[in-house]
């Protein structure tokens, strides 16, 4: 059996533009793909922290060192320039490969500069604590 698992996650990344005329998709700056080992025209999905929308295109590169996330096309409608969002990439796993799993993510700063180099998911630390 296959289970479809989190493989990596681009974390609080925000949008410097919207596109709508632009047939579609998600350009995100090359250096985050590569460092989150996403590939062109490979599928994510974007969750936006700011209206909740949660959405599926395909990754596209833009400008190397750039800092760029844009919305095109029709998901230009699903968020806004300054909103904070997380790219999620998914792949399947076997169940033996499960157990070594650990995705891949990458934060960012307010500029969508790499913080961290890739490290893996923190688990609970990582969340809010709820008092």
């Amino acid at each position: 059996m296959f289970r479809q698992m989190l493989r990596a996650k681009i974390h609080r990344a925000t949008v410097t533009e919207a596109c709508l005329e632009y047939e579609g998709s998600l350009t995100v700056d090359e250096d985050l793909l590569e460092a989150a080992g996403i590939l062109p025209y490979e599928a994510v999905v974007i969750s936006d922290l700011n209206n909740g929308e949660r959405f599926m295109t395909y990754a596209m590169a833009g400008k190397r060192g750039s800092g760029e996330i844009v919305l095109n096309g029709p998901t230009a409608r699903k968020g806004a320039v300054g909103d904070q969002v997380i790219i999620f990439c998914y792949e399947y796993y076997a169940e033996d490969e499960i157990k070594r799993h650990v995705p891949k993510i990458i934060r960012v700063d307010g500029k969508n500069r790499i913080v961290n180099g890739g490290t893996p998911q923190a688990g609970n630390k990582s969340r809010p604590q709820r008092s």
